[in-house]
């Protein structure tokens, strides 16, 4: 089967030759992550690690890092001084810088391996705005006018959308969608799906118009738990969650998400077994993860992000070890 056969047979919960196997980590550091627009540098340092990558292991399919672009163009912290100030707040057009050079880097990685089925990232609107105002302001604004926050995630999701179009027409066979509850401590679950969801929900199903193979990223960044069965009726073909640190392995989160395509299995964080662990180990927990999930509608990868340090041979002993324990 080819690397795009094999992955959108598993969307569908067909059989495949064996399991398709994934991972993806950044290419610019943490103080890099918003400046790619002012530093055109830093999308050739971006688009060249994807080279890097894809040339060393030939991926089954790859999640196209966002890295230089993670904040929705809103503006800066000081000009949201008081609530009534999001509505400053517009949705961005084709033509603006952040979408061209998105669609750019897009169009650049997606060029590099033929007959691969590739994703972009795209952060939720609530991450944006959480970018920009800071938790403090963010959490204060959503006590004082949850509405106006809702509103203004919404303009930030049609704005989203036109980066999907983009994105899309340059060769992304969809996107890699991330989610999270960023302080369930204080956005309680009834808040985060009247508030927050729905200009969720709205993204993803514009998106679904425009490629039916998406996938939803719940994020369980810096060991933060999500209440995942929030995440239940997204749409998207694809599931992806921190297994490692909701303890929700693939088998169970497959039954919660109604069937749906899962991926994952590994740990992410510095010091985990993707990260030091012998290839004999690493084998030995591709069979766990095959005799715990099945073979079909699963795609074995990682939590999150894994460390960018990461020696290339790893990735590709997992992708071994599926192709041997398949025969």
């Amino acid at each position: 089967m080819s690397n795009k056969e094999r992955l959108f047979c598993t969307f569908n919960n067909e059989p495949v030759d064996r399991i398709p196997v994934g991972f993806w980590f950044h290419f610019l550091q943490s103080k890099d992550f918003n400046a790619a627009v002012d530093h055109p540098a830093l999308v050739e340092k971006n688009i060249e690690g994807h080279r890097r990558y894809i040339d060393a292991c030939h991926p089954d399919f790859v999640k196209i890092m966002s890295d230089g672009f993670f904040n929705y163009p809103i503006g800066k912290r000081e000009e949201y001084l008081s609530v009534s100030d999001l509505k400053k707040i517009r949705v961005v057009e084709a033509d603006h810088p952040w979408i061209i050079a998105q669609a750019e880097l897009v169009r650049s990685v997606t060029s590099m391996q033929t007959d691969t089925a590739y994703f972009y990232n795209v952060f939720s609107p609530v991450g944006s705005l959480l970018g920009v105002l800071g938790a403090e302001n963010f959490f204060v604004f959503l006590k004082q006018d949850p509405a106006a926050v809702s509103e203004a995630l919404h303009t930030i999701a049609k704005g989203l959308v036109v980066l999907t179009k983009q994105v899309r027409e340059c060769g992304a066979d969809g996107v890699y969608f991330s989610v999270s509850n960023p302080d369930a401590k204080t956005i309680s679950t009834e808040t985060y799906v009247t508030c927050i969801a729905p200009s969720e929900i709205f993204y993803l199903r514009e998106a679904e118009k425009l490629s039916e193979n998406n996938i939803l990223h719940i994020c369980g960044y810096d060991g933060k738990r999500n209440v995942l069965s929030v995440y239940r009726e997204y749409p998207a073909k694809a599931i992806n969650w921190a297994v490692n640190v909701e303890n929700v392995g693939l088998a169970e989160g497959k039954k919660l998400f109604g069937g749906k395509a899962v991926i994952g299995g590994f740990a992410n964080t510095p010091g985990s077994l993707i990260h030091v662990g012998s290839k004999e180990e690493i084998s030995a927990y591709v069979w766990d993860i095959m005799q715990e999930a099945g073979k079909t509608g699963v795609i074995i990868g990682a939590d999150c992000t894994v460390p960018d340090d990461i020696a290339f041979e790893r990735l590709n002993w997992v992708r071994q070890a599926v192709a041997d324990l398949s025969v």
